[in-house]
């Protein structure tokens, strides 16, 4: 099979740039100095639309962005050959022409649609949002997707864990890449021949413009919660609930979780309604929605559960590649996007059963079978509360022992609430680190002991090394159990003052202690 050519952007004219940007009313004016050209802007030809002074060259439209921008880029791009560049003031003492915007990030987001020609109108696209479980309601639909497009295919993902884009594919960088990237990697898909598509789109994504020019076929919000409230990502809920919402300003369909928040339901609901063309609802537990659970029960499958689903057009029994009740949600989220894409029954049913997310829900085989590993991404107290309450359901009688930490300088509730889940459901605790930044783990660790304790359980430890603390966990463990170790799911790399450093992973350190331990 032959290997498609990654995207290329279009040329065009500066001229056709500014008529987009003054027809969504971005541009405010085309600034000159005394030493740049007064050429026609629609004789002048853009070969190239980009952030990154590195890449500048003949033809170039540089775009100055980002709060840490300073004006030697913008001058290293000229050097390289920039032709004019997008500001949203014009910097002194700079002989060039510089097209002034009212908003930058707006502006790129159109720029970098425009220069791949719009590619997101070329697939059909299915975007998730939601405080949790984006990664495994677009994992889930991937399966069903790749066994609609008969194996042929691999339909491109960009989430959390990875991005896929047909061409290029590596480890994520971010959930929802810039704008440039965005549209680079849509492009990809399109060159792949790529039908459909599934990505997350995360609230800074959503808030920052990052999908601005993108077209979803589907548009799906999940759940929304207490989470991501913090000076430096969304200072208020207000905030966090309206950069949701707009996921579906891009959406030809929406699809809304009737269970996703019950006090801001009603809010969702208009919100979808005004915005899209079509809304899709489904729920677990209101058979009002139109994609409906009729019942669950466990699966021949071990680790799954068989779960019977109405849709408008057809009931299905689907075997969903978990045991946890949260995913019955996930898979119901992935079944209603299926079907808005006009998928048929058989598909969705052939596509969920061998799904597999890496770090949720993941059960790592610790070579002892009387001690069981699961390693989730379960990151604040709700999740690990369900999480662990999953656990203590089906595997009753064992000692559960949850590793686990919370995240430094952003969401400074979580190592609260973590603590006062894992106090209340779990029979022994390890704290320990998890991208604790420029703050000090064990001062974080400290309010995880005090809100275990605070639910009179005493039975918690402290070790900072998360290696160690997983080695711990299992050297302590002398009976039929559960090891638990949540936050980082399938992350490598642990934040910490000094910056990024490498880490081997939770099922990976799982897998090598416990067969130093038990062969």
């Amino acid at each position: 099979m032959a290997i498609a050519t990654p995207a290329a952007q279009i040329a065009t004219t500066l001229g056709s740039y500014l008529d987009l940007l003054d027809r969504h009313g971005v541009l405010a004016g085309l600034a000159r100095t005394d030493a740049a050209p007064a050429a026609d802007p629609h004789a002048l030809a853009v070969t190239q639309v980009t952030c990154d002074s590195r890449a500048a060259a003949p033809g170039t439209l540089f775009i100055c962005k980002g709060a840490a921008f300073k004006q030697s880029y913008l001058e290293s791009a000229l050097a390289g050959g920039a032709v004019a560049y997008v500001a949203e003031s014009p910097f002194p003492g700079v002989d060039a022409l510089c097209v002034q915007v009212r908003d930058v990030r707006l502006a790129m987001g159109l720029l970098a649609d425009a220069a791949y020609d719009h590619p997101s109108g070329k697939l059909d696209i299915c975007a998730f949002t939601g405080t949790k479980g984006k990664t495994t309601c677009a994992y889930y639909l991937r399966g069903i997707l790749d066994a609609a497009a008969g194996g042929t295919a691999r339909t491109p993902i960009f989430s959390t864990i990875e991005l896929d884009d047909g061409i290029e594919a590596g480890p994520s960088k971010l959930t929802t890449p810039e704008p440039l990237d965005l549209q680079r990697h849509l492009a990809n898909a399109v060159a792949s021949g790529a039908r459909r598509l599934v990505m997350e789109a995360s609230s800074q994504a959503l808030k920052y413009g990052r999908v601005t020019g993108t077209r979803f076929a589907v548009g799906a919000l999940i759940n929304i919660g207490l989470d991501h409230i913090s000076p430096i990502e969304h200072p208020t809920f207000e905030d966090y609930f309206a950069a949701k919402l707009r996921i579906f300003q891009h959406a030809d369909t929406a699809v809304v979780n009737l269970e996703a928040n019950d006090e801001h339901i009603d809010e969702i609901m208009a919100a979808a309604r005004a915005a899209s063309p079509r809304v899709v609802t489904y729920a677990v537990s209101d058979p009002t929605a139109d994609v409906a659970l009729l019942a669950a029960r466990p699966a021949e499958q071990p680790g799954a559960t068989l779960a019977t689903v109405r849709t408008p057009s057809f009931t299905v029994d689907v075997a969903v590649p978990s045991v946890a009740e949260f995913n019955l949600s996930n898979a119901l989220a992935a079944v209603a996007c299926a079907y808005a894409l006009g998928v048929d029954a058989r598909s969705i049913a052939a596509g969920l059963a061998d799904v597999r997310v890496p770090g949720r829900m993941e059960t790592v085989d610790l070579g002892n079978p009387e001690v069981t590993g699961i390693v989730d991404y379960a990151h604040n107290g709700d999740e690990l509360e369900a999480l662990l309450t999953t656990v203590r359901r089906h595997y009753p009688g064992r000692e559960v022992v949850a590793v686990f930490g919370a995240t430094g300088v952003k969401g400074v509730e979580r190592r609260v609430g973590m603590g006062i889940a894992a106090g209340k459901l779990a029979d022994r605790i390890v704290a320990t680190e998890d991208d604790a930044g420029t703050e000090d783990a064990a001062a974080i660790c400290d309010t995880i002991v005090e809100n275990v304790r605070a639910q009179g359980n005493d039975r918690v430890q402290v070790v900072l090394d998360r290696t160690e603390a997983i080695r711990t966990a299992l050297a302590e463990t002398h009976g039929p159990a559960v090891i638990v170790v949540a936050g980082k799911g399938h992350e490598k790399r642990m934040l910490r003052a000094e910056g990024p450093v490498p880490y081997e992973g939770d099922a990976e350190v799982l897998a090598r202690l416990s067969s130093e331990l038990w062969g």
